[in-house]
């Protein structure tokens, strides 16, 4: 007979990371709602399947949902140094100086400490209210943002100098409100970087400008170096995760036409995994995004920044992140950054970036 003391006993020895759990289990989201035209299939059949709303085996995200149970073992970042004469100390004082906002601060990015720590940040335009809300993203929304400020651009360039980086990204909230989305906020940004230091590469991380080319077409040929825009998640994912305005023809074509206007520009995006996409999914968008020459992609573990966000469907293995990276680096890609903690604007991709468009250029020349 066993008594209660040594139940007792025995729960408390089970380890803490046990009891928390790995990751592996929970979590699934939910069942693909079926179309109207499926119902009406299932209605006028009468089939024994009609209360099975999950017909291929596909599942999506949503708020609320289930969450796996803890976190694997690979998510480890180091922390942030707290000591004050630090690099990271450096950044943060420097931005805080001058009022300009980081997206590694609003989008709570997880590897903050390791990219500043390295002399490397993404600087956010246009304010820190964007005027979509997609269901994966923490930063503040509103329909009528404050007007952006007219001498932002001047700031950020004397920060980035300040900073003595070679390479840089401005990324920006979405903004609706304005005519051209902040296109020519963003080209007057890297005309001042260049004439700053004409070396330094800039790469620049947008919205789809509402699917208006000529905003595209502005930004692409004033003179930066990497035109990103992230595609997010799969087709079949989209509606679930991004917000209704923006879609994946429609971030298609930006892509294409930002390297039609500028031939020779890098064309970069990044997708998030661990939604309920399917394999046969993220390698056929990136067989479209081949298809429009897009020369980088990365792939990411998308994580919940709060309750009132997507639940995550699954922890994508590290395994799994090496066969999207062979496979990309197979079809063409000429970078492919893929891991749990890899972000769109991450330190190392921008380092290896970096040197390949150097090289590349001069390669180019000779």
């Amino acid at each position: 007979m066993v008594s209660s003391s040594d139940t007792d006993t025995k729960e408390e020895a089970v380890p803490y990371a046990v009891a928390r759990g790995d990751g592996m289990t929970g979590g699934g989201g939910l069942p693909m709602p079926k179309s109207k035209s499926s119902d009406k299939i299932d209605a006028a059949q009468n089939s024994e399947d009609t209360d099975d709303a999950d017909e291929d085996g596909l599942v999506r995200p949503k708020v609320g949902a289930e969450m796996p149970k803890g976190r694997p073992s690979w998510f480890r970042v180091p922390a942030p140094s707290q000591a004050k004469d630090s690099r990271y100390e450096e950044v943060k004082s420097s931005l805080s100086n001058l009022n300009l906002a980081t997206v590694c601060e609003e989008a709570q990015c997880p590897n903050i400490g390791e990219c500043w720590n390295g002399g490397t940040g993404t600087i956010m335009l246009l304010g820190d209210t964007c005027t979509r809300g997609c269901m994966f993203c923490a930063v503040n929304t509103a329909s009528t943002p404050p007007p952006p400020d007219p001498f932002e651009p001047f700031k950020t360039a004397e920060a980035v100098i300040q900073w003595g980086v070679d390479y840089i990204v401005l990324t920006s909230v979405d903004r609706d409100d304005i005519e051209d989305g902040g296109a020519g906020h963003f080209a007057m940004t890297v005309q001042l970087l260049k004439e700053k230091k004409p070396e330094m590469l800039v790469e620049c991380l947008v919205s789809d400008f509402q699917g208006n080319l000529t905003s595209v077409e502005a930004l692409a040929t004033s003179g930066l170096d990497v035109y990103a825009h992230n595609m997010e998640t799969v087709e079949r994912l989209q509606k679930f995760v991004r917000d209704s305005r923006a879609g994946y023809r429609q971030s298609l074509s930006t892509l294409e036409h930002a390297k039609k206007a500028k031939p020779g520009l890098y064309t970069k995006t990044s997708l998030m995994l661990g939604l309920g996409e399917t394999d046969e999914e993220v390698i056929q968008t990136m067989k479209d995004l081949r298809a429009i020459d897009v020369d980088v992609v990365t792939f990411g573990q998308y994580l919940r920044p709060t309750e009132n966000h997507l639940s995550v469907v699954e922890y994508v293995t590290p395994e799994k992140f090496d066969e999207f990276r062979r496979i990309g680096e197979e079809m063409g890609f000429k970078y492919v950054a893929s891991g749990p903690m890899v972000r769109s604007s991450y330190k190392a991709g921008e380092f290896y970036l970096e040197h390949m468009i150097k090289k590349e250029r001069k390669e180019a020349k000779v």
